[in-house]
């Protein structure tokens, strides 16, 4: 690749859902790019076969096809209305055939290095090892980080030594794994509860440890998908709560009299379960609740409450952290867990490097996604047009901001440290989408 091919472009990491994103508006508007992408083809972590996927056999979409997909490409209508992770990465190979980005991109290309030429504007240099273990480096006009947020595991440090076997979800493929074993789910996320699915009926018994409760929501209501029931009236938070509470405890019922501890948060203060079955299973007694863990010792597991338990496996379904090992964290305005950046994606000094899909809002698809990506883009095309609403952007993100809760009062989480309210979010970028439709490619 010759430089002077290379400084007019900007470097797309990642080719997932964002990533296409981004790379089909890159076109749409004109804008050069270069495409980076570590797995053989598209579609990030629905891939099962990519080298950073954490998916497993049994995986399927959470929210329903409808509620996800992006709106200029549905999912065909014999796809399930919620879809595997096959059908995903099928669907994410199709969208980027069908806006011919594929061959936009490298693949089996890591990038390794990223780091600013000079001031703002000067550019950056781009590093990344082919498949073959070879270096290249390249001057780029910009970078694009669209790596994803769920491929680096956040594994707690437990106190003692478990003689068992002791995974991260991120390591599970398939239910054959839990094969005559006693097994032990620790996080009862969205992840976690499926998998516990998987044990309950794989291995010979199955408990889960939970540090806190969470609100459970059924995948289908008066038999539509749920996530497809709400939004079609616009209700203040606090009567939205109470008609939600009241909807949950017809369908779910009472989590807590099987042994689920009860949330000590409001509704939508954090991420939902979404998942009946580990409500039926528990029902049935076919799982056992326990609370958080004070230590392993040998196969024993020794709980808060002085109760213990003795298991052959523990899949630790404990979340992911952001995870950007290219390029130095005081790049990105880190703060704490997450970048601090303007709409969860713009650097607040620079124009030249920017974050995509670091964005987490229950309801929010991919659709919402390619909102904040296109945000981005015409962002981009209206610096280069002197387009009076992106100098107002440039000057909005030099300044305090805040990001986009609506006012909720999200857990304080490594995972929630990036998470907006979906209605807020969306109408702030739409909004500038709106300002910025004028710019021409």
């Amino acid at each position: 690749m010759k430089q002077e091919e290379t400084r007019t472009r900007f470097a797309l990491i990642g080719a997932g859902p964002t990533g296409l994103a981004m790379a089909k508006l890159l076109n749409e508007l004109n804008i050069p790019w270069q495409g980076f992408e570590l797995n053989n083809g598209v579609g990030g972590l629905w891939d099962i076969d990519g080298p950073k996927s954490t998916m497993y056999e049994t995986a399927h979409l959470i929210s329903s096809k409808k509620m996800t997909e992006f709106t200029d490409f549905p999912m065909d209508e014999t796809v399930a209305e919620y879809p595997s992770h096959t059908e995903l990465k099928n669907y994410f190979r199709n969208f980027a055939d069908h806006f011919g980005i594929t061959s936009g991109f490298k693949f089996e290309t890591e990038v390794v290095k990223v780091e600013p030429i000079g001031a703002e504007g000067e550019g950056w240099q781009v590093s990344w090892k082919s498949k073959a273990g070879k270096i290249e480096t390249a001057e780029f006009r910009g970078v694009l980080i669209a790596n994803g947020t769920l491929s680096e595991p956040n594994l707690p440090n437990f106190k003692g030594d478990f003689a068992g076997e002791l995974i991260h979800s991120s390591e599970y493929r398939y239910p054959g794994q839990f094969a005559d074993k006693r097994v032990l789910i620790i996080g009862a996320g969205n992840s976690g509860c499926d998998i516990a699915v998987d044990a309950i009926h794989h291995g010979r018994s199955c408990d889960i440890s939970m540090r806190r409760g969470y609100y459970f929501v059924p995948k289908y209501v008066f038999g539509k998908p749920a996530d497809t029931m709400g939004g079609l009236i616009k209700l203040p938070m606090w009567l939205k709560r109470k008609i939600d509470s009241m909807i949950l405890s017809w369908f779910v019922g009472d989590p807590q009299k099987y042994g689920f501890p009860k949330p000590d948060y409001q509704l939508y203060e954090s991420h939902p379960i979404v998942n009946s079955l580990i409500l039926f299973h528990a029902g049935h007694g076919d799982i056992k609740v326990h609370g958080d863990i004070d230590r392993f010792e040998g196969n024993t597991v020794h709980f808060v409450d002085g109760s213990s338990a003795e298991f052959d496996m523990i899949v630790a379904a404990t979340g992911y952290k952001l995870h950007y090992p290219f390029i130095e964290k005081k790049l990105l305005n880190w703060d704490g867990d997450a970048p601090n950046l303007y709409m969860n994606c713009m650097h607040p000094e620079r124009d030249d490097v920017f974050v995509l899909g670091m964005i987490e809002a229950a309801g929010l698809g991919w659709q919402g996604r390619h909102e904040q990506v296109e945000m981005v883009a015409r962002y981009i095309k209206g610096l280069e047009k002197s387009h009076p609403e992106s100098k107002q952007i440039q000057q909005e993100k030099r300044e305090r901001f805040e990001r986009l809760t609506g006012g909720m009062n999200y857990i304080d989480l490594p995972r929630m440290a990036y998470y907006v309210d979906k209605a807020t979010y969306r109408n702030a970028v739409n909004k500038k989408i709106q300002a910025l439709s004028q710019v021409s490619s």
